[in-house]
């Protein structure tokens, strides 16, 4: 009974240690881009240029190698984007008919809207 009651202040333990951890990384560091779809957008990138097509940013964690964190991967999820083909730096996310090319190159991101 001590072993089972054990387990059960572990797990409610790490659950009440693991939602806020969860809360600051969904709602503080990625913020919608209302007019790139609602596509969350790390908070700490720096907009460098923005086209008809999308927005450019200057941002750190950004690599060509290994592509985007994965803790920005876990927010896009999140958010109902699924991660579709990968073309080098560039991979595709589509959420219902809205699709955007994720550019991740070396500390720069692309995030433009795709024309279906």
């Amino acid at each position: 009974m001590k072993k089972k009651i054990g387990w059960i202040l572990a797990t409610a333990t790490a659950l009440i240690v693991a939602a806020p951890l969860y809360y600051f990384i969904t709602l503080s560091l990625y913020e919608p881009s209302e007019d790139l779809y609602h596509f969350p957008v790390p908070t700490h990138a720096k907009l460098v240029g923005e086209n008809e097509h999308g927005h450019q940013y200057d941002w750190s964690r950004a690599s060509e190698e290994n592509g985007i964190p994965y803790g920005y991967e876990m927010v896009l999820k999140a958010n109902g984007w699924e991660k579709g083909e990968r073309e080098g730096a560039s991979v595709y996310y589509t959420k219902g008919d809205h699709s955007i090319d994720l550019m991740s190159t070396s500390k720069h991101l692309d995030i433009l809207r795709v024309d279906r």
